[in-house]
């Protein structure tokens, strides 16, 4: 009979159904060598679907609050797993990271998975890296595999709607005539979603020959639209949207608000702070405290910059 290695024992501790949840039993998952990670992927196929559930849950969250621990291994394994749910999580996971390596397993499952739901958290993971590659973070290579994956899934006739419009909303930033015209094509749509999906792409975009378009749906009488709208504005980070922000912190919508803030926040300077000071006064107790919040913020940093 095979005897187990110290890392077969502890990794069984770990995936054992009975067994708590520890940090520091997480923490031996980081870094695997290539070895330990086929170890890992044969032992996770034959864990239960709820405990897979639950350490994915732990290690995402574990991830986000210590830079220094490293799952990505885990994460591109779990791009295998049964479960959309588990697939979907590791790749919100994987959208985060900055190093171009996990972008062909993205696009594989963009292209390959059976799931919508993977597939579109697939495209929203590629977004980022699009950002990326249009802030030249990336070689052109991959800014180009990216841009040529997303606009192919927008042009697959067999594709749903909901992946066509998170590759919209992910390939705005690749600025080009074909992706401005998928723009104003989405834009006109009846589709709410697709309309919503369309006005973030303007933002991402960055282009503010948008500006005119985004603030017009101000006074949309669907939230998702007014949303998007705030998103926007916060994205283009232009003094002229300023009006429109503040009109929107005063929304009946509490996610609409926030949104407003959070762009007053992204534009800054004399004229975004001035509408902070503001909004401090609002009848939304929401509001004002998220505003204060922000210009306490704004101080701290610019005590920071002049020391």
């Amino acid at each position: 009979m095979k005897v187990k290695s110290d890392f077969e024992k502890k990794l069984a501790e770990i995936l054992g159904a009975n067994n708590q949840l520890a940090s520091s039993q997480l923490a031996f998952l980081s870094d695997l060598t290539k070895k330990e990670l086929a170890s890992f992927r044969q032992a996770w196929t034959k864990t239960g679907k709820e405990r897979r559930r639950q350490i994915i849950s732990h290690l995402t969250k574990f991830q986000l609050d210590d830079l220094r621990l490293n799952f990505t291994g885990v994460f591109l394994a779990c791009l295998e797993d049964s479960h959309e749910d588990i697939r979907s999580q590791a790749i919100m996971v994987l959208g985060r990271e900055e190093d171009g390596f996990v972008i062909p397993p993205l696009i594989r499952s963009l292209r390959e998975d059976e799931s919508e739901k993977v597939r579109a958290a697939a495209a929203i993971a590629l977004g980022q890296f699009a950002l990326l590659a249009a802030v030249e973070k990336l070689p052109l290579a991959q800014g180009a595999e990216i841009y040529f994956n997303l606009l192919k899934a927008i042009d697959d006739e067999t594709e749903t709607e909901e992946v066509k419009r998170r590759c919209l909303e992910a390939i705005a930033p690749l600025d080009s005539p074909r992706v401005k015209e998928l723009i104003e094509q989405g834009y006109h749509s009846d589709n709410i979603k697709v309309k919503a999906s369309a006005l973030c792409a303007m933002g991402r975009n960055c282009d503010s020959v948008w500006l005119p378009i985004i603030i017009k749906e101000k006074d949309n009488n669907e939230p998702e639209i007014r949303y998007e709208v705030a998103e926007a504005c916060g994205e283009l980070c232009m003094e002229e949207a300023i009006p429109t922000l503040i009109e929107l912190a005063g929304d009946g919508d509490a996610r609409v608000r926030e949104a407003s803030i959070r762009a007053l926040h992204q534009i800054n300077g004399p004229r975004g702070k001035e509408a902070l000071r503001q909004l401090l006064d609002s009848p939304y107790h929401d509001v004002g405290e998220a505003a204060k919040e922000v210009l306490d913020e704004l101080e701290i940093f610019a005590g920071l910059f002049d020391l």
